[in-house]
């Protein structure tokens, strides 16, 4: 049998990551198959963890080298045809809705370098995240200006010329379809973690663009959980609770404001929905349990800082639900956020381990820096599995589209 393939078929598919922070999407796309040429962050404490996850022999580093330092003054041009994808998280404050709403004005919006990089290396395909507030109607214009500058990233901004006039050269362009040169097919989509398998309701953006010369095909993948399974699975069978050892006689009532829905799913048997959504306790009740103040020596990272509070409007995660997202916060971790909420409402700070968790990082992927910056770490980044499920679509479009089998 044999196998004809494209030109630009490669087994062997390299990438660069951008903005990388603690390596949540370095991990994601190193196990859906790609191997990282470079890595690049200007954090010190974030540069640390991957330094230190590389020295410890992780895999997904294993042949990265790691460039600590500003983006804007590094050439990607020695990169040009020698990398399949360029990924990233471009800094996400200047459009988080937990931050000053900068947005195109904010000198940490870093997607100008983003872009530079896909004209400067000319990649089979992009895969960059963002947060949900990138989408909010008063960023809508510099939005789509951002999409449109993926599309056809060699079509650069004049010296002098407004963001708007740039704006109207390419929207003519992407109107008009048919401009010669590197040209990409972008998509984007608002996923939330939780319908991914993690224990964590965390909205980002994930945009991907393909190259319009290869010929491949994308689109993202369908949710693997449901919420409506993890009702099923607490008010229905009870399966959750058996699950966890939690006696009858121990579990809670089922929410009131979801009493019609649940009588709803109990016409449905078991496999007819999605699994679960994980909770905080299927990511974190086989860890140690740890007061305040203590830690654990089986587990890196898992100890736990006194002086934990509620807000109004900040009440931390309950334990039987995908958690709150977690924040970094300008100034250390976010009052009553990144807490755990027990049953009596009395509150403490996860620990890093456990965000980590919730996270979806693997627990021997060891995070540097004091607490606050470990915790910043993983306020800042992406949950590992649900951009692996997306990474392995990619994967799987890139090395299997065009691809001919003979008998």
């Amino acid at each position: 049998m044999a196998r004809y393939l494209p030109k630009w078929y490669n087994l062997r598919m390299e990438s660069i990551e951008l903005f990388a922070g603690a390596g949540g999407l370095a991990l994601a796309t190193a196990n859906a198959g790609f191997h990282h040429k470079a890595v690049l962050e200007w954090n010190p404490n974030a540069c640390s963890t991957l330094r230190k996850n590389q020295s410890a022999g992780l895999s997904q580093l294993a042949q990265a080298d790691i460039i600590e330092g500003d983006i804007s003054e590094f050439s990607f041009r020695p990169f040009y045809g020698a990398v399949d994808l360029v990924s990233g998280g471009p800094p996400c404050q200047p459009f988080s809705i937990g931050g000053k709403h900068g947005g195109m004005d904010d000198r940490r919006n870093m997607f100008p370098h983003a872009i530079r990089a896909v004209r400067e290396i000319a990649p089979k395909a992009f895969l960059f995240e963002n947060v949900k507030g990138l989408l909010r109607e008063s960023f809508s214009n510099y939005y789509q200006y951002i999409i449109h500058q993926l599309t056809y990233p060699e079509m650069q901004r004049r010296p002098g010329e407004e963001w708007g006039d740039h704006a109207s050269r390419l929207e003519k362009a992407f109107t008009k379809g048919s401009k010669a040169g590197l040209k990409y097919n972008v998509i984007y989509q608002l996923m939330n973690a939780a319908d991914f398998g993690v224990p964590q309701q965390r909205q980002r953006v994930l945009i991907v663009g393909i190259r319009s010369d290869i010929g491949v095909q994308f689109s993202f993948p369908q949710s693997t959980h449901e919420q409506d399974g993890l009702l099923f699975d607490k008010w229905v069978t009870g399966e959750y609770w058996d699950r966890h050892n939690i006696p009858k006689n121990k579990r809670p009532l089922a929410p009131p404001g979801s009493k019609r829905r649940i009588s709803n799913l109990r016409s449905l048997l078991p496999g007819m929905m999605l699994p679960a959504w994980k909770t905080v306790r299927d990511a974190i009740s086989d860890l140690p349990e740890i007061a305040p103040g203590a830690s654990c020596a089986t587990f890196a990272n898992h100890f736990c800082n006194p002086g934990a509070r509620s807000y109004p409007g900040h009440t931390g995660s309950p334990y039987d639900e995908p958690a709150k997202a977690l924040k970094a916060g300008d100034h250390g971790v976010p009052g009553g956020e990144n807490t755990l909420r027990f049953d009596d409402d009395t509150v403490r700070y996860f620990s890093v381990r456990e965000c980590a968790r919730l996270q979806t990082f693997p627990d021997d992927w060891v995070f540097e820096g004091s607490w606050t910056e470990s915790m910043r770490q993983l306020g800042n980044a992406v949950p590992v599995k649900m951009c692996e499920v997306v990474a392995n679509q990619l994967m799987q479009q890139l090395t299997s589209a065009g691809s001919v089998v003979h008998g």
